[in-house]
């Protein structure tokens, strides 16, 4: 049996291609916020402003809607303004640690992982602001 010698490469390169893409890992930083918190401040917006993107104190926001031990889901605001939420297990893990800071305040952390659509499957987080 004779295989195609000239498809045998371009398989070849296909396949690494799609496995390292499906394996890229990336780190983010930024602020934990509330998701749910922040997502309601982000829609509070007038609907007769036709300039939304002016109006917005996205610090205010990421201040009134910091984590406290009750925060279930949460979201990571990057200083661009940019946010990303968290994948479940990334959520259990922020919690922990929101709970042992033990205070109601804003925390900057460093999170690596992944994006899974429109979340971050988190595989490391660490807390910046120490």
């Amino acid at each position: 049996m004779r295989t195609n010698v000239t498809a045998l490469p371009i398989r070849l390169a296909a396949s690494l291609c799609l496995s390292s893409a499906l394996t890229f890992g990336a780190s983010w930083s930024g602020t934990l916020v509330d998701s749910q918190c922040f997502d309601a401040e982000e829609r509070n917006v007038n609907p007769t402003d036709t300039l939304t993107h002016v109006d917005l104190d996205q610090n205010s926001e990421i201040c009134y809607c910091s984590p406290s031990a009750k925060t279930k889901s949460f979201a990571l605001v990057q200083s661009d303004g940019v946010s990303f939420k968290l994948d479940t297990a990334g959520n259990a893990e922020v919690a922990e640690l929101v709970r042992q800071t033990a205070k109601k305040s804003p925390l900057a952390v460093t999170i690596t992982g992944e994006t899974n659509k429109s979340a971050i499957k988190v595989d490391t987080i660490s807390n910046s602001s120490r």
